[in-house]
Order: structure tokens, then sequence, then C-alpha cells
């Protein structure tokens, strides 16, 4: 026996103790993940030993693995904390441009708007179409940002839709004096309703729907005043079944073809900041070039049936320039804003990257890691698409290290080191023993 294996045993023995008081120190730390020591033997390597005869010469650490598995979810209530519950790491941009990779959610805004870590790192996703709430073609990941130092612009009403319900028992509106008993006139503010829309400016401007019964079945009139010199704005008929079915009209931004009717007369207002391109909202085949001080009323949810007038929806695509009063993060990674206006719509969406071997990642400090030749290149992807975890928003994830498991393997370390140092001991009985022989 020989110093050689007792003091590499007192070397693995410090190294697996430093391993689990990295662990120990890092139990409450978000998106940490535990690592352990791993061993492997030595031997006499000399020629012509048959295999039988090789003497052992020690222990060695073959490699401090890191151990990936999933930490708990714990609830913050924090709208800008996100926990990934599955496989992925959120892709941050360190401040001197290079990339990393974490688990820790804990973000936060900085006063130009940009989502970064408690390091300072740029959160990475990709640019999301503020209209449809999908990614932009061709979009290359980036540094997200949010519109914190100043309003959103205010975007012009291109379209209204309207659901409701015109009752099938209203009598002609002009009434019948000659009938017995006779029949009054309906008020045309009887079916009636109003919406606010918007021009360029986000001014907002009320538009009165009046729809009025006509003397030939299942038709009725539109107008937007009261006014009994009014005109006409249209003719809705509908079938038998209570469904419209005119007029026929073709939305001018976008290839829909349905129940509804170009109000270029109503809305024309002598404004002429109701004029200006169209986005894809409005216009599915991106046709930004044609422009109308007009809106187009989409009827196609009205219906005729025999119960009482009813409104249940109304809106309008415009709205007012508005600031940022919110934020929350949904499943798939996208980051919902919220605005004064009213409105609430996607700024970008986060994305996740994986590894081939996540065990090759790199530790670097500050709960990140970098990609190295061992983990491979990192794959990016949408969260809970593929092989991705999902998101879970107001959320964070505990580090995945079992204490009590910890304190355990501390114990052991600890004996294991008093056994070698207790062989060296022993060497150095015997060889005091050696000397001392006369």
């Amino acid at each position: 026996m020989g110093f050689q294996q007792g003091l590499s045993g007192l070397n693995a023995s410090a190294k697996n103790l430093d391993v689990i008081g990295h662990n120990i120190a890092n139990s409450n730390t978000t998106g940490f993940k535990s690592s352990r020591a791993e061993f492997s033997a030595m031997v006499n390597s000399a020629m012509g030993l048959a295999g039988g005869g090789r003497n052992g010469i020690g222990v060695e650490t073959a490699a401090v693995a890191q151990q990936f598995n999933q930490g708990g979810i714990t609830m913050t209530g924090n709208s800008l904390d996100v926990a990934v519950n599955g496989n992925g790491f959120f892709t941050v941009q360190m401040p001197d441009g290079s990339r990393a990779y974490t688990r820790d959610g804990a973000f936060k805004l900085d006063t130009q708007g940009n989502i970064i870590t408690n390091g300072g790192a740029n959160v990475m996703g990709v640019p999301v179409d503020p209209i449809t709430g999908q990614v932009m073609q061709g979009a290359q990941p980036g540094p997200l940002r949010l519109p914190t130092g100043e309003p959103i612009e205010a975007k012009a009403t291109r379209v209204i839709t309207a659901a409701l319900n015109l009752d099938a028992r209203a009598k002609d509106a002009a009434g019948d004096p000659a009938a017995t008993p006779p029949i009054p006139a309906t008020p045309r503010a009887t079916y009636g309703t109003s919406v606010n829309v918007y021009d360029s400016q986000g001014v907002a401007t009320p538009v009165n729907l009046y729809f009025q019964k006509t003397g030939t079945a299942n038709e009725w009139e539109i107008f937007d005043s009261l006014d009994p010199a009014a005109t006409s704005l249209g003719t809705v008929v509908f079938d038998d079944n209570g469904k419209i079915t005119g007029p026929t009209a073709t939305h001018p931004y976008s290839a829909v073809t349905g129940p509804g009717l170009y109000l270029a007369n109503v809305l024309s207002l002598n404004n002429p900041n109701l004029s200006g391109p169209i986005d894809n909202q409005d216009d599915p085949l991106n046709n930004s070039t044609v422009t109308d001080a007009g809106i187009f009323l989409d009827l196609s949810a009205v219906t005729q049936f025999g119960t009482k007038f009813a409104v249940t929806d109304l809106t309008q695509s415009g709205y007012t320039s508005g600031a940022l009063t919110g934020i929350s993060i949904a499943d798939d990674g996208k980051i919902m804003a919220r605005y004064s206006n009213g409105l609430t719509r996607a700024e970008g969406q986060l994305t996740l990257a994986s590894f081939r071997n996540t065990q090759g990642l790199e530790p670097v400090g500050g709960n990140n890691w970098i990609e190295s030749a061992a983990s491979g290149p990192a794959t990016t992807g949408v969260p809970g698409s593929g092989n991705f975890g999902a998101l879970r928003s107001g959320a964070l994830e505990d580090s995945n290290v079992d204490l009590t498991a910890e304190l355990v393997n501390m114990m052991t370390a600890q004996r294991a080191y008093q056994a070698n140092a207790q062989t060296i001991k022993t060497q150095d009985q015997v060889l005091s023993t050696i000397v001392n022989l006369r």
C-alpha cells in the first residue's frame, strides 16, 4: 500500500464535497440544475503484467455531470416570471453580444422597454404581427422590446362587425292606419344601436345604425340617422330560416365575400383622416395601395328570428392611441401587451432552444449555459411544439436540488474522506515501523 491511493481518495472526496456544497448553496436558485461527481478507478498500466496482476493506484474524478431533470414550479403572480415545464432553454443575448441559455425566467423590463434577465442580458424571441398574432414570415430571433417609452399609434376603423337579431314578428315600420285596429308606425329608434369608430388620429366618431322593417317580407332597411329625410344605406334580406342572404357585398380590402355593406357614404364625414393604407387585419391580401374613406359593415352574423331585438356583439377594428398598462405571457410564449385604449395584442414571442446533449452545455455562471462541441448546436422552436416544453406565466422553476439527498451524500463523502485519511495514517505508521527497525 502506498500514499498514492489514499491521496487520490482524499482529492476525490474533496471534489465530491465541493460539488455537494455547490448544490446545497444553490438549493434556492431559480432554474439551477444540480451536478454530481462521477469517479473512475486508476490502475497501473505497466507493460508485461497480466490482467489480474495490475495494481490499483487510486481514484480519479471522471466527470462532474449536470442533472437536467425538471425542477418544481412555484407560482409567483409576477406577470414577467416564466417557468419552462419540460424541455428547452430561454435564449439570452449577453452584454458582449454572445448568446447564452438559461432556465431562469425571472425577467424584468429596463427603462428602454427591453425584456432582460437579472444579469442584464436581453431575452431573445421573434417578432409577431400585432394584428394577426402570428410570427412574421422570415422573422429572425432578436432581443424582445415593448413600447414603454411612447404610446402606440392610433388605427383608423376599417371594419364594423355586427352580431344582432331582428325580430321576425315586427310589422311594416310605416304602420297601417286603415287596418282594424290601426297599426301605428314603428319609431326608427326601436331597432337601433351605436358604435364609436376612429380615424387615423384616434379621434372617435359615433356611428348609429337603425334597422327599419319594410313592407316586403324578410326585408329591412338600414339608416344612420333618425332624420325622416335620411337616405337609406341599403337593404338586408333574410331567408325563411332567419339567415341573412343579402346584400352580398365584397369587402373592398380582401377576398372575402358575404352579407355586408360598404358604408363609404356613412363615414366619409368630410374627414380626410378616415383615408389611409390598409393593414393586414383588413386586407389579407396585403393590398396596401388601396385607400378609401369608407368602412365595411360586416352583417354576416345578423339574424331574423321571432325573439326580441338584441345586440350580442358590435365591434370595430380601429382604436385610439394608448400607453402600455400591463403584460402577460401565454403558454406558447406570446407576450401579450395591454394598453390604456383597451387593446390587447401580441408584441413578440419567446422561443426555446434545445440541444442534442444537454449535459454537454458549459455553465458560465449567472444561471447561464453556453453551447459547446459536446452539446451540439442549438435547435430553436416555439414553446409547446415538438419536443419543447410549455411555458407557465407568473411562475418560476425551482432548483432541482434534493436537499435531503445532498445532506446524506455529504455525510457519505465525509466518511470516505476520513477513511482515505486513515489509509494515509496507517501507511505512515507502517513506514515508521520499518524505519525504526534495528
